[in-house]
Parts: structure tokens; sequence; C-alpha cells
């Protein structure tokens, strides 16, 4: 099973995409986590991408195409892929398209995560992660169970991305609208889109989901 798990920043894909790989043993492909990882690589890629991000240029398509091909690649098919954040732009569905057909997969579910925009900015504003381990909090929904303490790992450290304020969520969600949203007529018209309520509890997406996916 191959999916696309579609929504703004914030609406919970990374959430719901955890999920689905510990109970399908399926793979996510996040294109920043892999640039990330190429960057923090040094590898010739990740030095290319870091310099395009530093001068605030978009990473050209074909290339990140070409990246996250290496990776399925890398993958055996009878592992399915989430992916999560892309495609974003309609080039990008026909790039995916490609790269599905080239390593013999097929599309099974395009899943967008419904949000409303004031209650998103409340949910990513809040969020905080711990340095250590990486788990995830908030400061009204998931406070650690001990102030100051990490539950997963115990570390006393924690961090916010300097870019969840509402500035930017705002931005983040108008991009969404503009660039991303076109794509799902494309999607629709495959008779391949189900939406889900990213609003409601964790755990009730994470049953609307796997009601989805059987």
């Amino acid at each position: 099973m191959n999916i696309i798990l579609l929504g703004p920043p914030g609406a919970g894909k990374g959430t719901q995409a955890t999920f689905l790989v510990e109970k399908y043993g399926m793979v996510q492909l996040s294109t920043g986590d892999i640039l990330r990882a190429a960057v923090k690589a040094g590898t010739d890629v990740g030095k290319m991408a870091d310099e395009i991000m530093k001068a605030g240029k978009l990473f050209p398509d074909e290339l990140m195409a070409e990246i996250l091909g290496e990776h399925m690649n890398a993958i055996p098919v009878a592992k399915g892929l989430i992916f999560d954040g892309y495609p974003r732009t309609a080039p990008q569905v026909a790039l995916l398209d490609g790269l599905l057909s080239a390593c013999n997969r097929t599309l099974d579910h395009v899943i967008e995560l419904v949000v409303d925009e004031d209650a998103l900015v409340d949910r990513v504003v809040g969020r905080f992660t711990c340095a250590n381990c990486g788990d995830g909090y908030h400061d009204v929904f998931k406070q650690p169970l001990v102030a100051g303490i990490c539950d997963k790992c115990g570390a006393h450290e924690f961090k916010r991305r300097p870019d969840d304020n509402e500035e930017t969520v705002r931005t983040r969600m108008a991009e969404y609208r503009a660039k991303t949203e076109p794509i799902l007529p494309l999607y629709d018209a495959r008779g391949l889109v189900s939406r889900v309520d990213g609003m409601a509890p964790i755990e009730h997406v994470t049953e609307a989901i796997g009601a989805i996916t059987g």
C-alpha cells in the first residue's frame, strides 16, 4: 500500500505517519527529512541543497524527484510508502507518477487532513520537542507528565522550532491553499482522495485513517 498524506504544516501528518509505520511496517518518506539528512551528511546533494535553501530559493522539482527516486529504489516493493509533504504541486504529481511507475508501485490512497486555520495556529504555536530524543509536546494539549522532564528519555532540555509562530503558520496556510490544494482535483479524478477531520483528537484521526486504509 502506497499513500500520500496531505495537509498544511501542523495538520498532524507526521504523527499519523508514525502510527501507519507502526501498524503496517510502512516507510515514511518526508522530503524535508531527506534533505536535512543529506545536508547533515555533507553529501554532494546535501551541499547543493544547503546552498539553495540558504539562498531562500525553491529546491528544483527534478532534483528533488531524483533524490526521492533513489530512496524509493532502495526500499523493497513489499514495503508500503507514505509520502509526507510530497507532492505539493501539479508538476510534482507528474514526477511522482513517473517514480512510482519506475519501481512498479501504484498509489492507493490520498488522504487529506482537513483543518481549521485559527485552531491550527493555536496547535502549532504551542508545540515543542525534547532536544534529546525529539518526543513531541504541547503547551496545552500534551505537557510532560513531570514538568521539565521528557516522558520518553528523561532529558531536561526542550526546544521549539523558530518558525512555529503565528505569522509563519498563516503564511504556510496561504501557500498550501494556493499551491497544494489545487493538486487534489487531479487525484479526485482518479477516485483516490479521502478527507479526514484533522482537528479531531489524534486517536479519532488515526481510526478514520485506519478505516480508509483497511
